[in-house]
């Protein structure tokens, strides 16, 4: 339940600084290791999926761009996902996120994804209750087939308050670079909150699961989202990895996580 988080939690400018610089190196390594590029082997590693869900305003660009800081363009696609358009609406919902997907030794980040189904299609009523009931299975289904192939799927929801939310808002108005990301559609969703609250509660309890298990992100202080963040992605790159059984860099696997030669 969202309301278990705390959404107190913060870190000083210098600890999130610092921190970042050692999670961007670790996930450097981790990547070039993945892609079968850092010691020339040509192995490909497992697909990284990183998938980003969250309240408007919650911080999900900021996370973003702070994860894939630190890589190569090359290496990595982020896929900003919109509503879907006439002609996709033609198909089952989920087969329009099957071309960001990645392959073997590929990253890839979204921007939001097929849980709008049970999100703002069901609280916005885009899609019958019968269809977004029948989704969770559907999406866990979709998931463990991903899983089976080898993927890594690290899902995220960014947490924040209501209260923090309506602040980011007013700041996003008055900044002439940022008052673009604000839309009345933002607007008209804060007045549903309970609905967004209740669908996303029902979300984290029907979709979390062994192979694709939720993160979420108490995210009232950027500086502590964005490294967390980040901590948890080297953290299950680096184990599925080393599970996979590729040469790892010591200095790019995360505290708490066994080395082979351990």
């Amino acid at each position: 339940m969202l309301a278990n988080y705390d959404l107190s939690l913060r870190i000083s400018k210098a600890e999130e600084a610092e921190l970042l610089a050692a999670e961007q190196r670790r996930l450097l390594m981790l990547r070039l290791v993945d892609g079968g590029i850092f010691d020339g082997s040509g192995i490909l590693g497992p697909p990284i999926c990183i998938v980003f869900e969250g309240w408007d305003a919650s911080g999900k660009g900021g996370a973003i761009r702070r994860l894939v800081a630190p890589l190569d363009p090359r290496h990595v696609r982020v896929a900003s996902v919109a509503a879907p358009t006439a002609d996709e609406k033609r198909h089952h919902f989920l087969s329009r996120f099957w071309p960001s997907l990645p392959g073997w030794g590929g990253m890839a980040v979204l921007d939001r994804s097929w849980y709008g189904r049970v999100l703002v299609e069901r609280v916005e009523g885009f899609a019958t209750e019968e269809q977004w009931r029948r989704a969770y299975e559907e999406i866990k289904s979709f998931e463990r087939t991903l899983t089976d192939e080898g993927m890594v799927i690290i899902k995220f929801w960014m947490h924040i308050s209501s209260e923090e939310q309506l602040r980011r808002f007013h700041a996003r108005e008055k900044s002439i670079l940022k008052r673009w990301k604000l839309t009345e559609e933002d607007w008209r969703n804060r007045h549903k909150w309970n609905e967004y609250e209740d669908a996303v509660n029902e979300m984290l309890e029907r979709t979390d699961t062994s192979y694709a298990p939720w993160t979420v992100v108490e995210a009232e202080d950027k500086r502590y989202a964005r490294v967390k963040v980040l901590q948890t992605v080297t953290e299950r790159v680096a184990r599925a990895l080393i599970d996979a059984g590729l040469d790892v860099p010591r200095e790019a696997i995360p505290p708490g996580v066994i080395h082979s030669d351990d």
